[in-house]
């Protein structure tokens, strides 16, 4: 009976094991045009807007820099047309291998793997942050080769 039950544990083990997906490699130089939702104004959407002003809808092209990966875990800076900021990111792979999540100085990313070289990302930016404004946004990045 012991047998039977070590047994059923090394079996679930093993799928639980198998249910991970490998972490997708991500380095590398990833570019995305969209729009954001833009309240009052910071370095990537200037203007003399406050968070009292209406929103505006703001164009924009960023660049993600992955500059480092362990696993699950990447990190990086990112980069707008408009402010060369150099801003550090981090970044956390989910088991599925397709969702990650993830943080700068002053937001947050959430980003789904689309294929080898294309991701949809969100990322929102509270008012908490040092400029007090307060985006939200999502659009596809692709990876430079």
């Amino acid at each position: 009976m012991k047998s039977l039950a070590l047994a059923t544990i090394l079996l679930f083990s093993a799928s639980a094991a198998h249910s991970q997906a490998a972490a997708p490699d991500l380095k590398g130089t990833w570019t995305g045009k969209g729009k954001s939702v833009v309240f009052g104004h910071n370095a990537h959407h200037p203007g003399s807007q406050t968070v009292d002003s209406p929103p505006r809808i703001s164009d924009y092209v960023f660049t993600f820099v992955v500059e480092g990966q362990d696993g699950r875990l990447a990190w990086g800076r990112n980069s707008s047309s408009v402010a060369a900021t150099r801003e550090p990111f981090a970044w956390a792979i989910s088991a599925d291998g397709k969702t990650i999540v993830g943080s700068d100085t002053d937001g947050s990313y959430f980003l789904t793997v689309q294929s080898a070289d294309l991701m949809e990302l969100c990322y929102t930016h509270s008012g908490l942050s040092p400029s007090k404004s307060i985006i939200a946004t999502c659009s596809m990045v692709t990876r430079k080769r």
